[in-house]
C-alpha cells in the first residue's frame, strides 16, 4: 500500500494537466472565424496556422501586392480570372496551457517549511500557436467563401496557392 501511494504521488506531482490545446494537424478550414477564435470577425473565413515569426504574413502581403505599408491586410485587391476581389486577414494566438503540478507541490512544501517559493506562481506553461483568418469579398460585398458563391472554387484555389507560397517563402 505504501509503494502504491508513493507511485501515485510521484505520478501526480511530475505530471502536467492540459488546460487548453490549440487545434493541430489541419491544412486549412473554412468556417465562421468567430467560432474558431472569439476575437476574429463573425464572417466565413479561410483559416490556417502560421508557423512563422510575428509580422511575416504582413511583410509577405505587403511585398506581394506592393502596398508600401498602406492598408496591408485590409481590403487588399486581388485579381482571379479577370475579376477583382478583396482580401482581409486577421491573426490571433491560441496558446496551449498546461498546469504544472510539480511546481505547486514544491512551492506548497517550501511554504509549509517557511521558505520562499521557487516557481513564484509560474504554475501554468504557455506555448503559443498563431492562426490567420482570411476573408474574401467581391465588388458587391458578397463573401466569396460561401458554399453557394459561383466562383468559390477559384477563390479557394487562389487561397491555397497563396498559403503554400507564403509557407514556402523565406522570411523577409
Amino acid at each position: 500500500m505504501k509503494k502504491l501511494f508513493i507511485l501515485l504521488f510521484v505520478c501526480t506531482i511530475t505530471s502536467c494537466i492540459s488546460l487548453r490545446k490549440a487545434p493541430t494537424n489541419f491544412n486549412y478550414r473554412i468556417e465562421v472565424a468567430k467560432k474558431f477564435k472569439r476575437q476574429f470577425p463573425k464572417e466565413l473565413a479561410y483559416i490556417f496556422e502560421d508557423p512563422k515569426d510575428a509580422n511575416q504574413f504582413y511583410k509577405y502581403i505587403d511585398s506581394k501586392f506592393q502596398l508600401n505599408d498602406t492598408d496591408v491586410g485590409l481590403n487588399v485587391p486581388i485579381t482571379i480570372d479577370n475579376k477583382v476581389y478583396f482580401i482581409t486577414y486577421h491573426e490571433a494566438e491560441i496558446p496551449d496551457k498546461k498546469l504544472n503540478l510539480l511546481g505547486i507541490a514544491m512551492d506548497a512544501t517550501l511554504a509549509a517549511n517557511e521558505l520562499d517559493p521557487v516557481f513564484d506562481e509560474g504554475y501554468v506553461n504557455r506555448i503559443g500557436h498563431w492562426f490567420l483568418a482570411i476573408t474574401v469579398y467581391d465588388e458587391n460585398n458578397n463573401n466569396c467563401l460561401k458554399s453557394k458563391y459561383p466562383e468559390r472554387k477559384n477563390v479557394l484555389d487562389y487561397l491555397n496557392l497563396l498559403q503554400n507560397e507564403y509557407l514556402n517563402s523565406h522570411s523577409l
